[in-house]
């Protein structure tokens, strides 16, 4: 067994210095205060945290999950996020066939609980045209039996499943029927007013996909599906990359919430993560250009960024305290799925976030 003293633990509420933290065969046995320790204790220049969680990745390791719906994709998406620091992801399927989308949720159901894989999202393809974003609009189609009986085949395997809709398109009482069952039903790439999205909320609407992106904006008097959900306390996702959103836009959504500890991080990240720096999806080149994923127009296509990164941009960037940014990738994404907090006493070493900060 050896003791290691990193600068500080982060405990899921607060950052705790003066910490030592027990280390046998790769595994946290005990966390405690350092001047208690008998022997040395190896000092760790970084903060200790539960292991980074993303409830939204698309693809990595040159692998999207849209193209390689199988559990070698799956598994190669998560080892390439656990190669640069993500320990828990929601492999994503975006709007595709039907037939597409039921065989990578299949995929994720045989990799539920190992590698870090800890659910499946599913992004449309029941969205907007208007606020489509990269989703292609061939393949966009109101909510049909087809989806609600995947999803509640997934929940009776106990798989969590985040289902992203535009709720506008919904018919009423169909998000009360989701949240029912256990999905996590989110408003994303919508073309919801305000009115719209309040109603979805008090239907069960838990939260919003990468908000900003695929929504209308808003403005004095049209405060639509951005106001709605900033003035909620349901959970919001966001992207901190830089390019889907003013860093100023993110500091003035996180202080105007009811509740900032329902922020959550998410990379949106795509293949290029530890992976080549172009790939293909829905037929067309999406490549790398000045650190934005962009198609053949030049438009934004999902993003370049893991999610340690988004951390680190968070705090130095956007001006997040580090203990509120480590939650909203940490613990706030746990809580927005429903799922128990992790224990860092009991975890690998190498689920458990340890960084520089």
């Amino acid at each position: 067994m050896r003791w290691i003293g990193p600068r500080a633990v982060f405990d899921g509420d607060a950052l705790r210095p003066d910490l030592a933290v027990a280390i046998e065969d790769g595994i946290v046995t005990a966390i405690e205060p350092a001047a208690g320790v008998a022997g040395p204790v190896e000092p760790v220049e970084g903060i200790l945290a539960p292991g980074l969680f993303d409830v939204q990745v698309n693809g990595g390791g040159g692998v999207m999950l849209n193209n390689d719906p199988t559990p070698e994709g799956v598994r190669a998406i998560a080892a390439a996020h656990r190669s640069v620091g993500t320990a828990f992801i929601l492999p994503t399927v975006i709007t595709d066939r039907p037939e597409i989308t039921e065989r990578a949720a299949e995929a994720v159901l045989a990799e539920h609980g190992r590698n870090g894989v800890l659910g499946i999202h599913i992004e449309g393809p029941h969205i907007s045209l208007a606020h489509k974003g990269t989703h292609d609009p061939a393949r966009i189609r109101p909510f049909d039996q087809r989806t609600r009986d995947l999803v509640a085949r997934l929940r009776r395997h106990d798989l969590p499943v985040l289902l992203t809709v535009a709720p506008e398109t919904l018919a009423p009482g169909t998000i009360a029927d989701l949240s029912a069952m256990g999905v996590v039903v989110s408003g994303g790439h919508s073309a919801a007013d305000a009115d719209q999205t309040e109603r979805a909320l008090a239907e069960g609407l838990a939260g919003f996909t990468h908000l900003f992106n695929g929504m209308p904006q808003m403005t004095s008097r049209a405060p639509g599906i951005v106001a709605a959900a900033i003035n909620s306390t349901a959970w919001c996702g966001i992207i901190a990359d830089g390019h889907h959103v003013d860093d100023r836009m993110i500091r003035l959504a996180w202080k105007a919430r009811p509740r900032p500890d329902r922020m959550v991080l998410v990379s949106d990240a795509m293949s290029t993560i530890a992976g080549p720096d172009r790939f293909e999806l829905y037929g067309e080149v999406i490549r790398v250009q000045d650190g934005r994923l962009v198609n053949a127009n030049g438009s934004l296509a999902g993003a370049h960024i893991d999610l340690a990164t988004s951390v680190r941009r968070l705090i130095d960037n956007v001006g997040i305290d580090p203990a509120r940014a480590l939650a909203a990738a940490t613990v706030v994404p746990r809580e927005f799925m429903r799922l128990s907090r992790q224990a860092l006493v009991g975890s690998r070493l190498d689920e458990l976030f340890l960084a520089p900060l």
